[in-house]
Parts: structure tokens; sequence; C-alpha cells
């Protein structure tokens, strides 16, 4: 490990939290929510008790990890959170992809998986779509061609050339060296898109572990540090085609920046939405930094990482409860 090799302590710490981690007992999962449609291999969940009599509020991942993030635990779960507050709100999970799917890009999950989803839902008011990280694209491009009541998006990508330079051209790297496997067997493992995250900040994933080894066995932080880092670890592939997309056409080209990506037959541009909109960004995010968050209506900037910002200690107080307060002021608009 370059990063260790003038710090032989830090490095047999982080040797032992690994260990530790993979060695661990995995805390329990929570209930599975109930299963309300179907689309291929996608699902869509639902937690909410709508009781707010407002629109139906539905959560769209990213398509890289499960959507477990959102549904970490039963005490760490903004899906669960939303619905004790009233909300009548369902979860998008992707689910596997087939071999019947690898030529699927990123608009054909829009218009094959997520909007029948939508269609499912028979309430009179449009749904609102909140999106976190690469599902917040989507649920741009969703909001393109279908009726909502409103949008909000979490550590969304948009506009690529905000990221910088150095992680562009990383990016690229990682794709031009896994391309050949990739193209021959039609979807990306999740492997390679994890490598990609590390490299953006390797001495933070060492210290992580370094730490973990030194937590208080069956405190609430190991708990919920194995929980999340095994939704880091975690996912299924994705696409071929989606992938493609995802590196050559917005990271390379920045074809959703450029008000050149198309859902359908007309470009998509979130900016020009007439529904309420707002773009949460954070000011530290490393995987998705704020300068690249799309131009809605309203915007938020925080203080919190890229997962931090659902699941961290402050995350309640700064992203929960403005989004609940939020949701019920357009709701009730709607």
């Amino acid at each position: 490990m370059a990063q260790t090799q003038h710090d032989p302590l830090l490095r047999a710490r982080a040797l032992a939290g690994l260990t530790r981690y993979q060695d661990a007992t995995r805390p329990t999962r929570p209930k599975a929510a109930k299963v309300h449609a179907v689309s291929g291999v996608a699902r869509l969940l639902y937690y909410g008790s709508g009781e707010s009599g407002g629109p139906p509020i539905v959560v769209i991942p990213s398509l890289i990890n499960p959507p477990d993030v959102l549904d970490l635990s039963e005490r760490i779960s903004l899906m669960r959170w939303l619905a004790t507050q009233g909300h009548d709100v369902f979860l998008v999970d992707w689910g596997h992809p087939d071999a019947a799917d690898r030529s699927m890009n990123l608009s054909g999950h829009i218009i094959t998986r997520l909007v029948p989803l939508l269609q499912t839902l028979e309430e009179k008011v449009p749904p609102v779509l909140v999106g976190y990280c690469l599902g917040g694209t989507l649920a741009a491009g969703a909001a393109a061609c279908f009726p909502v009541s409103a949008l909000v998006t979490i550590a969304t990508p948009w506009d690529f050339d905000g990221f910088s330079d150095k992680v562009r051209q990383e990016i690229a790297h990682l794709w031009r060296d896994a391309k050949p496997f990739c193209q021959k067997a039609g979807y990306v493992p999740m492997e390679v898109l994890q490598s990609g995250f590390w490299a953006l900040d390797p001495a933070r994933t060492i210290a992580k572990y370094a730490d973990f080894g030194e937590m208080q066995e069956g405190s609430d932080a190991m708990t919920a540090f194995m929980a999340l880092e095994d939704w880091a670890n975690a996912g299924p592939p994705l696409t071929y085609a989606a992938s493609e997309e995802l590196f050559e056409e917005l990271y390379q080209a920045n074809v959703t920046g450029l008000a050149q990506w198309k859902v359908g037959e007309d470009a998509v541009r979130p900016e020009q939405l007439t529904v309420p909109s707002l773009s949460i960004r954070s000011s530290t995010d490393r995987i998705v930094p704020a300068t690249s968050a799309p131009a809605l209506a309203e915007s938020w900037t925080l203080d919190m990482g890229h997962v931090g910002m659902i699941v961290g200690s402050r995350a309640r107080q700064q992203l929960w409860e403005p989004l609940s307060q939020w949701l019920f002021k357009h709701g009730a608009e709607c």
C-alpha cells in the first residue's frame, strides 16, 4: 500500500481493522418493505403511511450500489423516518440486471424501468421525485418525460465540467482499462466501479479501517460502520450500455451539462422545469462535487460528505428534517 509505505504503524492498524471487518458478525437487516410494483428486475417498495395527504414521494437511488443506504437500519433510515412523518413514500430498487439488459443505457432504465413503476401510482396528483447521486440524474430525466409535482436531487452529478480535470482523467483511464473485458461480458462488475471510488481518496479508505479496528465491540459506531461498508462494497453490476454512456457521454462529453442528453425525443433541461425543484449538494463531497450539481429553482449547500448527508450523525438535523418540511410545503401546493 503506497499510502502507508512510510507509516508501518498505520498499515498495521488498517490491516487489523480490515481483518476485524471481514470476520465480524453482521448486523441484522431491517424488515423488508412491501413490494408495490415490479418492472422487469426493478421493484417499487412502499414505506409510507400517506397520513399527510400529499403526493407520493418516490426516492430514486443510484444504479451503483444497492438502495440500502436509504434504509440502512431500523435507526438509520431516511425512508422509514419520512414514513413516520406521514409522507407517502416509495423507494426504487433497480435489482440485478440480466443478460437481456446488457444493451439498456441510462435513458433505457428511465423509459423501460422507472416510468412503468411510476405509472402504477394511481393518485390523482403526480409524484415528487427525490433522486440520490446518479439516481438524481435519472430522476431529472424522468421528470422530462413523465408528469411530476416536484423534483429533488441530492448529491447529483449533472454538469460534469464541475469535476476536476484530475478526477475526469482518472475515470477515463479506469474505463479504458476495463472497457475491453466489460464489452465482452456485457456488464461492468461492482469491483471496477469500487476501485474508482477508492482512487478518489485512498488515504481516507485506509484511515477508516484503521479507526474501525479500535472501535468498541458491539457499539453503535461499529454496527453502523459494518452496515455502511457492506452496502458500499456490494451491488449488482451495471449494464454495459449504461456504463458506456456514463463514462463516455456524461463524464467525458458532459452531455447532461450541455443539454445534449435525450430521454425520448427531447433534450433534458431540468432548469426549465415548471414545477418546484430543489438541488441539495455538499461543499465537502469528494464523489460528486457541489460544482457539478444541477441548477434547479432552489439549492441548498451542506457541509457533509456524499454518504454522510444521508446516514451521518448530523443527517437528520441537516437534511432529513429540512427535506421533510420542503416536501410538506410543496405537497400542499399540489
